[in-house]
């Protein structure tokens, strides 16, 4: 089974504070949600990076825990807290993690979300930064890695992978690796099969546009073969980075604490090897600004294609079709609920392949087929189909209505009558028998209701107020 120490605290999902990203959500969930690896590294957006590199580095103000807040300082052991909240929020903010705060010591916290694999739980990968700073600021060293692992969260954790994947931030490695030191030794005492570690240190400064990078390995375990994965990643897709791998690499970053234990693991990171690093390293003026973002984006971009293919993606097709205000999930036979993107909660009922909606907003499914569920991305309602079918053919009254509703056709044929509540929630469904149609409302609490008229393929959606 997969480890999860005692002294961690868990984080109930069902608490988070959804609410408080719903700009950035709007923003990029669009883009989250995907089959192919190739679709993963192309929904790496550089506006998501650039709003977290910011924030997490103090250049704009953000929102922890409800409060407007300046993440301006990130030192170690030196209440670096409002930076650990941050980075449990968003994480928090994802699908399908387990989010852990381990605190493992009065000044040390370690933030780590897990997505456990669905086929190989047993199988870990790692891909994780360090958070901790020794000045304000501090932009490439390590806010750079640290976003970048949240924005492959982000993406990530919308699929289902066969093996489990812990994306960790680690705290006080500016004073002697200390947060990865006490994960590595913990992970080692329970035998956590930890297959691979790929730690980001300084990834977004290339001051002279070569796009080369840093693998750092030495022959430890089975690291030399994560480099070559790596590598055969690089290779793989359209990338414009250049590898340089150093060997023996630098223990001066999180990786060798797992090395210390007999893990295989790599320093990912700019061109150190070249002297092509930031000038302003461990200053405060290691800034956005010295930052080369269109570099740091295509770096961000190999560690999805690497963090991807070693998790594995299960095969769940959770894309949806959409026909004006009907909806339908792709994939057939399996388990459906639908979702209001907007409140983020179910639609009471919606649990078929296909949804048409009954109100115009955003709307998703989610989709279980097995052990796997994944979400579909949110797709937009503006029209309910009112032109489909003209006001003149049928009519409706009274409204607002207390016992007795009427609806009058101007011809008769086929069809439906369908009243949904303000949630969506069919309460009431008949075939339509006669030119002139009447329904007891009686039934009916006061409030907001949909009438839905379907005749020969065509339909009206009416608003209706209970009196």
């Amino acid at each position: 089974m997969l480890h999860i120490f005692s002294d961690l605290t868990i984080f109930d999902k069902n608490a988070r504070m959804k609410n408080v990203f719903l700009f950035v959500a709007s923003l990029f969930c669009f883009s989250a949600y995907s089959q192919s690896i190739n679709d993963l590294v192309s929904n790496v957006s550089l506006d998501s990076l650039t709003l977290k590199l910011n924030e997490f580095s103090g250049e704009v103000s953000t929102i922890v825990n409800g409060n407007t807040v300046t993440i301006l300082n990130r030192v170690s052991n030196s209440d670096n807290n409002l930076a650990a909240e941050y980075l449990l929020q968003e994480l928090n903010s994802y699908n399908n993690l387990n989010v852990i705060d381990q605190v493992y010591s009065s000044g040390g916290r370690n933030i780590i979300a897990i997505q456990e694999g669905k086929t190989n739980p047993d199988d870990i990968y790692i891909i994780c930064a360090h958070y901790d700073s020794v000045a304000n600021y501090c932009a490439d060293d390590n806010a750079s890695g640290t976003t970048a692992v949240l924005e492959i969260a982000r993406i990530l954790s919308t699929q289902c992978t066969d093996n489990t994947i812990v994306y960790a931030l680690w705290d006080e490695e500016e004073i002697g690796l200390i947060g990865a030191g006490y994960y590595a030794n913990q992970a080692a005492n329970n035998g956590d099969n930890i297959l691979g570690v790929l730690n980001i240190d300084m990834m977004a400064y290339d001051g002279d546009g070569d796009n080369d990078f840093d693998i750092d390995v030495r022959d430890i375990s089975n690291s030399l073969q994560i480099k070559d994965d790596i590598i055969d990643v690089l290779n793989s897709y359209s990338l414009n980075l250049n590898a340089n791998v150093v060997n023996p690499g630098t223990t001066a970053s999180d990786h060798s604490k797992f090395w210390d234990e007999g893990y295989s693991a790599v320093l990912f990171g700019e061109a150190w090897s070249n002297g092509d690093f930031t000038p302003d390293y461990h200053t405060a003026n290691d800034r956005v600004s010295t930052l080369n973002l269109p570099y740091f984006h295509e770096m961000t971009k190999l560690l999805m294609a690497y963090t991807a293919t070693k998790g594995g993606l299960v095969n769940v097709d959770n894309t949806v079709s959409q026909n004006g205000p009907v909806l339908t999930a792709n994939q057939s036979g399996n388990s459906y609920q639908w979702i209001n993107c907007k409140t983020d909660s179910p639609i009471t009922g919606a649990t078929n392949q296909s949804y048409t909606a009954t109100f115009r907003g955003n709307f998703a499914v989610e989709i279980t087929s097995g052990t796997c569920t994944e979400i579909s991305e949110c797709k937009t309602v503006n029209s309910l189909g009112v032109e489909q079918l003209g006001n003149n053919q049928v009519k409706i009254f009274p409204n607002p209505v207390s016992t007795k509703l009427f609806i009058e056709f101007s011809e008769f044929s086929d069809g439906e009558i369908e009243l949904f509540d303000l949630f969506g929630k069919k309460v009431y469904d008949r075939s339509i028998t006669d030119q002139s149609e009447e329904i007891n409302v009686n039934i009916l609490s006061k409030g907001l209701y949909f009438v839905r008229i379907n005749i020969d393929g065509k339909t009206l959606n009416y608003k209706l107020i209970k009196e």
